[in-house]
């Protein structure tokens, strides 16, 4: 066992790796650094619905050890909030992560939760900027919909995911819809990877 111990008042993403997967890959993950766990209880679920999907479809499957996974800001401390939302710290790093997505122009780029949703947003200058409060589940929700209904492979694609299911999230507009959310938006990515299946450099060998 290690003889290293972590200082607690250390920024979360500096006790991790900033950067997983691989920059060339055409699938990105971007989550906020307070919130790490997204990749397990939101992502996990997320990923194997699509697995599900493209195995019945197609008979192969995703090399999801190769997507992309970053941090939106390399420090926990500098995420916006209500009296702090976007000072020279973060700007900085929206123009490092736009640097790095101009240069490997992702095709589907997934964000989890409000703050790195809007992050994205200023990376690619989409306006207008929004507040902190701006992005509850409804209004993700909508932005969802709205990435599946004009996706071109041809861009990148901003598909923005919650950062958190309870159950009185209201994210499907249809009452009558009975599946749950990581099977709604996991079969809804899945489709758009199908339909673009050779132009996406993401199967398993």
């Amino acid at each position: 066992m290690s003889g290293i111990t972590l200082n607690e008042d250390m920024p979360l993403v500096d006790k991790m790796k900033r950067e997983s997967g691989e920059r060339t890959n055409p699938i990105w993950l971007l989550f906020n650094p307070k919130h790490p766990g997204v990749r397990h209880y939101i992502w996990t679920p997320v990923l194997a619905e699509i697995q599900d999907r493209v195995y019945r479809e197609l008979r192969t499957r995703i090399d999801a050890s190769k997507i992309y996974i970053r941090s939106a800001v390399n420090d926990s401390r500098i995420v916006p909030n209500t009296l702090n939302w976007w000072d020279a710290k973060v700007a900085a790093e929206i123009q490092q992560f736009r640097d790095i997505a101009l240069e490997h122009e992702p095709k589907v780029l997934i964000s989890f939760g409000a703050f790195p949703f809007e992050f994205v947003r200023r990376v690619y200058e989409i306006k207008p900027e929004k507040g902190p409060k701006s992005w509850g589940t409804t209004n993700l929700g909508d932005e969802f919909g709205k990435s599946m209904e004009n996706f071109d492979i041809n861009k990148t694609n901003i598909v923005p995911l919650l950062r958190r299911v309870v159950s009185s999230d209201k994210f499907i507009e249809d009452p009558s819809y009975s599946e749950n959310y990581f099977h709604y938006v996991g079969t809804k990515i899945a489709d758009k990877i199908i339909e673009n299946k050779e132009s996406l450099k993401i199967w398993m060998d």
